[in-house]
């Protein structure tokens, strides 16, 4: 049985947390989120106190157990603080900026990438449209739209160019004069 998903999730004071149908939803002041529980998971709200349980009978579902609570604790600290992902774009002339409700990217194509920024995401650039801000309260619509856009242009390991999570260590590669150079000493 899983350590992680026998631990409690305590509901802060703004948050309002309920399930019915087998369907946990949890309302915050930065929005609302649900969540379906797999069958042979429970989960049961008392004194605003959320608790994940596995049905008796359904050893089987155990293995889902940490992952459910984790999901729920996820969803509970999104609608009171949020969760942000920065992006690096890294190569000359690669920059971007947000469009109404799309983000342009630049990234050494002939033509500019264009994105579609999702409901309950928010986007934005710093002043020299290199560093990409993504925030939100739903922990996986911001981390799907975050790996989206990076899979556009991946980082390549010789210049470093291309799109890193900010914090991100590439491990770069020799180019042919380098390798050359060595061998020529021998």
């Amino acid at each position: 049985m899983s350590r992680i998903g026998k631990k409690p999730i305590s509901l802060p004071d703004k948050v309002k947390a309920k399930v019915e149908n087998r369907t946990v939803f949890v309302e915050g002041p930065l929005g609302k989120l649900s969540y379906s529980l797999p069958e042979g998971i429970n989960a049961g709200i008392k004194d605003s106190v959320l608790t994940v349980s596995v049905a008796q009978g359904a050893a089987d579902k155990a293995a889902i157990f940490g992952t459910v609570r984790a999901r729920l604790n996820s969803m509970v600290s999104g609608v009171t603080t949020g969760f942000t992902k920065v992006l690096e774009i890294n190569g000359v002339g690669f920059k971007g900026a947000v469009e109404g409700n799309r983000v342009s990217l630049q990234l050494g194509f002939s033509h500019p990438v264009l994105v579609d920024i999702p409901q309950g995401v928010k986007m934005s650039f710093d002043p020299k449209q290199t560093v990409l801000t993504i925030t939100g309260y739903d922990k996986e619509r911001v981390g799907n739209i975050a790996s989206q856009i990076r899979r556009l242009k991946r980082t390549e390991p010789y210049k470093g160019t291309g799109i890193k999570y900010q914090g991100e260590h590439i491990i770069r590669k020799a180019g042919k004069t380098a390798a050359g150079a060595g061998a020529a000493a021998k």
